[in-house]
């Protein structure tokens, strides 16, 4: 049914707020939001299946982030509609279902903004709570035929797990899938327990190339490949499942948006191994390993293979090289010098050296640790070398702003008595331009 109006409630939240905010109040005319959560909710709906539609109950926290690009993090709270997920409409057009027969859920997203005011999701997470549906009598008039269960039984947990392990191991999918969400289940009692197991799965960022078993590292694309699967499992008296079959319908995925990159001021972060801001570290760091190597030769930097820069109280660099002897020995020549060449035959070292700068106490404190062979070459700190001169300065993220309201969706029915919306405006023009009560 068609909704005529749309009322944003704003009511103040009182949250610890962390320093890395600049905290403002939502904002509920703000058009951005509800465009960024209407975006959300319809790719929700979209990846779903079956059953109804949710339809938005309240947004409860905005964080706008521009680095240059601009995201917006939302949490939003929604609630099972009436309308299913093939009927062609949108969740603006349905109404709740009954409280006591209604799922509810809260969701985490990340959307991007273009240039354009397109707005494209970039990850999304929701848990769902299922309905409390009608009260199911523990006796049966049949002990022996098919009986609903709960989702969160211990067996059926345990099926699920090998049937996960048993779609990744028989199917020639490229990535890992992960478990979604289980929509139903049944047991039986035969000479044994029979399980039969509704879910859906959702493609990983894990490759098979790389992984042979799901991880805590693999976290499933939001427009991935997904699928539903239904499953039969027997497991016998000795308590071992004996016999499983599966069936999984498969639906393609889209191209999915990249999240925004972490930003973390004072965290390590990459530099171009030929960046002209390594050469002093570098020089530092064959100094000090040729300072400490006892070997007769000289050894100079052959590859640069990876560098980080970090600022702390001046300047850390951390970086990844390999090292070769050269012809030129300690006897006869009082230092290293551009006209000393790499020995073929010569020592192969492979280092990672710790470089503190810090300019405005023109002091520079190295340490370089090398492996040749097997063996560990531990070079230590100068004396009087303070780790408190790594710690981090605390710094406030500039650009992001967290919202302090919440805004709660509304949606009313025609009733007698009721003015009509103009019928020159679209479903859709009413959903972007909410009126507010404040």
């Amino acid at each position: 049914m068609k909704l005529i109006a749309l009322l944003f409630l704003c009511s103040r939240l009182l949250p610890t707020l962390p320093q890395k905010y600049n905290s403002q109040e939502i904002d509920c005319n703000d058009e951005d939001i509800f465009k960024v959560v209407d975006t959300a909710l319809k790719t929700y709906n979209e990846r779903n299946q079956s059953g109804n539609q949710f339809v938005l109950y309240r947004v409860t926290e905005v964080i706008k982030t521009e680095n240059p690009d601009i995201f917006y993090a939302v949490k939003y709270e929604i609630k099972e509609g009436d309308c299913p997920v093939k009927s062609g409409k949108t969740w603006q057009d349905c109404d709740y279902k009954d409280a006591e027969e209604a799922a509810t859920g809260e969701c985490t997203a990340t959307v991007k903004k273009s240039e354009k005011t397109k707005f494209s999701v970039a990850t999304q997470t929701c848990q769902i709570t299922p309905a409390d549906g009608p009260v199911v009598t523990p006796g049966y008039e049949c002990l022996g035929c098919e009986q609903p269960i709960s989702t969160a039984s211990p067996n059926v947990e345990r099926v699920l797990r090998y049937a996960i392990e048993h779609f990744n191991n028989n199917t020639d999918s490229s990535h890992l899938f992960s478990l979604k969400e289980v929509k139903r289940a049944q047991s039986q009692v035969v000479s044994g327990w029979k399980y039969e197991v509704t879910y859906t799965i959702a493609q990983t960022n894990c490759s098979k190339e790389k992984f042979l078993f799901l991880t805590p590292d693999c976290m499933s694309l939001l427009n991935g490949d997904t699928g539903e699967c239904t499953d039969n499992a027997y497991i016998d008296l000795q308590d071992r499942i004996a016999s499983f079959s599966q069936q999984c319908d498969l639906y393609p995925g889209d191209d999915f948006v990249l999240p925004p990159p972490m930003v973390c001021i004072g965290c390590p972060r990459e530099i171009p191994v030929d960046s002209p801001d390594l050469e002093e570290p570098l020089k530092h760091s064959i100094t000090k390993l040729n300072a400490e190597n006892n070997g007769n030769f000289y050894f100079k930097i052959d590859t640069v293979h990876r560098a980080t820069s970090q600022i702390v109280a001046g300047r850390r660099f951390s970086i990844a090289f390999t090292a070769k002897e050269t012809t030129c020995s300690k006897e006869s020549n009082k230092e290293l010098t551009a006209s000393c060449e790499t020995n073929k035959l010569g020592e192969v070292l492979q280092c990672i050296a710790d470089v503190v700068v810090v300019p405005w106490m023109n002091t520079v404190d190295t340490t370089v640790n090398c492996g040749s062979r097997g063996k560990i070459l531990r070079l230590a700190r100068p004396p009087g070398f303070s780790p408190f001169r790594l710690v981090a300065r605390k710094t406030t993220k500039e650009g992001t702003t967290k919202h302090l309201k919440l805004c709660e969706y509304k949606g009313r029915r025609l009733e007698a008595g009721a003015e009509p919306a103009p019928e020159n405006e679209s479903p859709n023009q009413r959903a972007v331009s909410p009126r507010l009560i404040q």
